[in-house]
């Protein structure tokens, strides 16, 4: 069973990502289109339950707030992979400029996130750990071990 865990801030291709890399293996979590924890917490527990690969689409951006996934497939013995998009605040901000509704986040909101990002190492838990970066409008994977 596999969890994969993404880290970044808003903007920084996470969801673009999942759709290329992982929409026809892994469910999708996110608090994004879950709306709540409860639901998130949820889908996990029915995932675990069915030995389902899952990907976490969220910022996951502090130590703290990964923890929790990664206890959590330890439990259930998955291997856990984590996938961190490191960007700068401009690049961020262009590529919110083209979301639309809900999806487009204030300006502030990244900011404050990007201020927060705790850049994750493989001693947090993780089995492998990989940079993600987009280099001409394609993603770049490398390991960070």
């Amino acid at each position: 069973m596999e969890a994969i865990i993404f880290c970044g801030i808003q903007g920084s291709g996470k969801s673009t990502f999942y759709k290329e890399q992982f929409f026809k293996t892994h469910v999708h979590i996110s608090l994004d289109l879950l709306k709540t924890r409860h639901r998130e917490s949820m889908f996990l527990q029915t995932c675990f339950a069915l030995q389902q690969p899952f990907v976490v689409d969220n910022t996951n951006i502090t130590r703290r707030e990964r923890h929790k996934y990664i206890e959590k497939a330890k439990t259930y013995k998955s291997k856990i992979k984590g996938y961190y998009f490191p960007t700068n605040v401009t690049d961020a901000l262009a590529r919110n400029k083209n979301r639309t509704g809900k999806e487009n986040i204030p300006a502030a909101g990244i900011i404050s996130t990007y201020k927060k990002v705790e850049v994750p190492v493989l001693a947090e838990g993780f089995d492998k750990l990989y940079q993600v970066s987009i280099a001409g409008g394609d993603f770049v994977i490398t390991s960070m071990e």
